[in-house]
């Protein structure tokens, strides 16, 4: 089968070296790789171009399109069997194409997905975050290698569809955030196949500041009001546990002026969900630093989801302004 790998690019040009860096390593050679650039940098044009010895790479600029819109066009210029979705800060390990292969040949599926996972070469605040974004006790997994009940929902950092797929959905929405979801639920929704390759997976390179991941967070958490508003069966009771856990410190931190033995009781559970945190993640990533820094950003990443779907919640759900909150 050939693969047509579309990566949407904005500035970023160290990672999309590193990610096509990667992609000259793949065991499994048939396949192309398309760019679709908005971020008016010639310097990463000729970046990419660079590699036109290496890979069978196209490259396209295109203005003023939002990330869906972007791989959309690029699906538009590929001719590949499958298409696959991969972000600009991945890097890809050497077998990964040859790993989907292998599996669409056993079981054969019209769009699938692949888990992320921390290079070592990755810095503690990425490993922190990446820890944060896969464990059981944040996400319950489901970004990682837990299998999800019913058709599992691929993302698009690591995600591949059908050519079929493609002509039946018309691929993207024009979402800003959380349009990977959005298009999966379409997917279902058509009747198509979907499933977890969970040896397919990627290196993920998160954001590098903590300010920027909570940015990142607090727009899915915007995003997923808005994708409940299209879809109003797809909000589930796990999607309201970083709100409810704001809800929860801020009535915790009340308490302490008004109702001390609730402040303990509230404090205690607090602190053996933090003991948990460190606990298994400095175990995971064989380093107490990280299990200290994984405990920051589980707050960040709660907080800045809960605020976001809070603040959408009651903007379009409360208020009924068909807008929200703007992304």
């Amino acid at each position: 089968m050939f693969y047509s790998l579309v990566i949407a690019v904005l500035n970023r040009p160290d990672e999309v070296r590193e990610c096509l860096d990667s992609l000259t390593l793949q065991t499994y050679k048939q396949f192309e790789v398309l760019i679709v650039d908005g971020s008016q940098d010639d310097a990463l044009k000729l970046l990419v171009m660079g590699f036109a010895e290496k890979l069978d790479i196209k490259y396209f600029f295109i203005k003023g399109l939002g990330p869906g819109e972007s791989r959309n066009y690029g699906c538009e210029q590929a001719k590949g069997d499958f298409l696959v979705f991969l972000d600009s800060d991945c890097i890809i390990p050497a077998k990964y194409l040859e790993i989907v292969e292998n599996a669409l040949n056993v079981n054969p599926l019209d769009a699938f997905g692949g888990p992320d996972a921390a290079h070592e070469s990755f810095t503690p605040i990425q490993k922190a975050i990446s820890y944060t974004m896969t464990s059981i006790f944040t996400t319950g997994g489901i970004r990682g290698k837990k299998r999800r009940i019913g058709q599992f929902h691929p993302r698009g950092f690591n995600m591949g569809i059908s050519r079929k797929v493609f002509e039946v959905t018309h691929g993207y929405s024009s979402l800003r955030a959380g349009e990977d979801i959005e298009l999966s639920m379409r997917i279902i929704r058509a009747g198509f196949k979907t499933g977890l390759i969970p040896e397919a997976y990627v290196y993920h390179k998160r954001r590098t500041t903590l300010k920027k991941f909570f940015r990142q967070v607090y727009r899915f958490g915007v995003a997923r009001i808005n994708i409940y508003k299209l879809y109003s069966n797809e909000l589930k009771v796990t999607h309201f546990f970083p709100a409810a856990f704001l809800i929860y410190c801020v009535i915790m931190v009340l308490s302490l002026f008004f109702l001390q033995d609730l402040f303990e009781l509230m404090a205690d559970f607090l602190c053996f969900y933090i003991l948990a945190i460190f606990i298994d993640s400095s175990i995971k990533n064989k380093s107490i630093y990280i299990g200290f820094l994984s405990i920051v950003t589980t707050f960040i990443q709660l907080f800045g989801y809960g605020w976001g779907f809070l603040k959408n919640f009651w903007s379009r759900i409360v208020m009924k302004d068909s807008n929200g909150v703007k992304i």
